[in-house]
């Protein structure tokens, strides 16, 4: 039996299931963090801490259903030839998850000094690390009904997790090279330091691609 056949099994129903839930946990954090990055850079702070109490909940149900889907792999013994790599691709979604609420959580500790002629810099940056993992998300989904709509799909996370970079790059050239008056050197590797980070999630989520990747060749064998 192929591994088309095995996720259109009726008992495959609630797996599926439980990863779309994960997927939507995934995409609401998305939300939570480019909120918290916002209302941080513009000095929101009760609007930020409730984003950091949302993101903190979304994290512990994103522990519970992974922990759930786990369970129903080993449970499934049909699923033995799928199983390490949906563990594989699980652990890169948990990564990216963590990811974000590690982030958000630094910036509340660390409270970094973002000029104010960089808030856009950051914000657009947040915005296209988020892109990029919102790009996983139906390739995580086309996995197991479409597996032939994987490639189409995660060619957006490349898209954005390139840009990212290069922004991330330009927000760094811009520290260390137009603002040698403004900021002092401890404050300039501050602002790499979260530059950096913000631009790891983007490429969390093209290893959820590379991941999907594989796994669709595994399909169409």
């Amino acid at each position: 039996m192929g591994l088309f056949d095995i996720f259109s099994r009726k008992n495959t129903t609630s797996l599926i299931t439980s990863i779309d839930k994960l997927l939507d946990i995934m995409d609401h954090s998305l939300l939570v963090f480019r909120d918290g990055v916002k209302d941080y850079l513009y000095d929101d702070e009760a609007g930020f801490d409730e984003n950091l109490v949302s993101m903190a909940t979304l994290e512990s149900e994103a522990g519970e259903i992974i922990r759930e889907i786990e369970r129903s792999l080993y449970s499934r013994g049909y699923l033995i030839r799928a199983r390490g790599d949906i563990m594989r691709l699980l652990e890169r979604l948990d990564h990216i998850i963590n990811i974000i609420s590690v982030d958000l959580v630094q910036f509340e500790i660390e409270a970094p000094n973002i000029p104010v002629e960089l808030r856009r810099e950051f914000m657009k940056l947040t915005e296209l690390a988020s892109l990029a993992v919102e790009g996983t998300i139906p390739g995580t989904k086309a996995y197991f009904t479409q597996p032939k709509d994987i490639a189409e799909t995660t060619s957006r996370v490349y898209f954005y997790e390139k840009e990212a970079v290069k922004l991330s790059q330009s927000i760094k050239r811009t520290v260390f090279h137009n603002m040698t008056e403004d900021l002092k050197l401890s404050e300039k590797f501050h602002l790499r330091y979260f530059a950096l980070h913000i631009e790891d999630l983007a490429k969390a989520a093209v290893k959820v691609a590379e991941q999907l990747s594989v796994m669709a060749i595994k399909r169409s064998l």
